[in-house]
């Protein structure tokens, strides 16, 4: 059973910095594809970063130059480091997964409950 298990939002000022985490389980995390997306209040959920079967990163254009997309396979853990925030990054911000061997264009089937980011002061 896949599980998701995001951590390490909250509330930081503008220009602030945050490290989220997503602990995943119940699956061989290396062959899964990971992201992160969010979805701000009353806006569709867009995706923020992620990762391609290559390994290579894509970035949303609102979040190029401030965040970075990491993940660490020995510990099934993929991270997205939030620089430069901005009010505008409010939202709440979801891990997710699917399998490397989807078809291209697969959606991710598999998400976790989400975390609150919020940027204000």
């Amino acid at each position: 059973q896949v599980q998701l298990v995001e951590s390490g939002g909250g509330l930081v000022q503008p220009g602030g910095s945050l490290r989220l985490s997503c602990a995943a389980s119940g699956f061989t995390f290396s062959s899964y594809v990971m992201a992160w997306f969010r979805q701000a209040p009353g806006k569709e959920r867009e995706l923020v970063a992620r990762f391609t079967k290559g390994g290579n990163t894509i970035y949303a254009d609102s979040v190029k130059g401030r965040f970075t997309i990491a993940r660490d396979n020995a510990k099934n853990t993929v991270f997205l480091q939030m620089d430069s925030l901005k009010p505008e990054d409010t939202a709440v911000y979801y891990c997710a997964a699917k399998p490397k061997t989807a078809l291209l264009g697969a959606t991710f089937g598999s998400w976790g409950q989400g975390t609150q980011v919020t940027v204000s002061s």
